[in-house]
């Protein structure tokens, strides 16, 4: 059956719910439509998370940002939208979503969200030698 766009989510149990890790989703294709003029706008999306007990299932993603491609949304407002459906979706210990859009008017926009749960608290960073 063909993928068709849709607002739903979809998880999967994280196989190392134990382990601090994290998973990078880069997704080039991103695109929605300007509010005032209805102008396509592109945009590369990449996601940063640290999956507590879920994770998010990619061909949903696929789906999920599709349902965005004939809506109008300002920048600000469809990067924080898009971040607050990825965690009640899975709920991680921390996530980021970095929104670079491609130029418009001469003006490049990139719109950066975060999330982090009450609970947890990022390891320090191990510099090697």
């Amino acid at each position: 059956m063909p993928l068709t766009p849709n607002q739903t989510l979809e998880t999967f149990a994280n196989p190392q719910p134990q382990r601090d890790y994290t998973i990078r989703i880069e997704m080039p294709e991103f695109t929605c439509l300007c509010p005032k003029t209805g102008q396509p706008d592109f945009a590369t999306l990449s996601l940063e998370y640290v999956a507590d007990q879920e994770c998010l299932e990619l061909k949903s993603i696929k789906s999920y940002l599709w349902s965005y491609r004939n809506q109008g949304a300002f920048h600000e407002a469809v990067s924080n939208q898009i971040l607050d459906d990825f965690v009640a979706a899975c709920q991680p210990r921390f996530m980021r979503l970095t929104a670079e859009f491609n130029v418009r008017g001469g003006i490049y926009t990139t719109v950066v969200a975060e999330h982090q749960s009450d609970n947890w608290h990022n390891l320090p960073v191990v510099h090697l030698p």
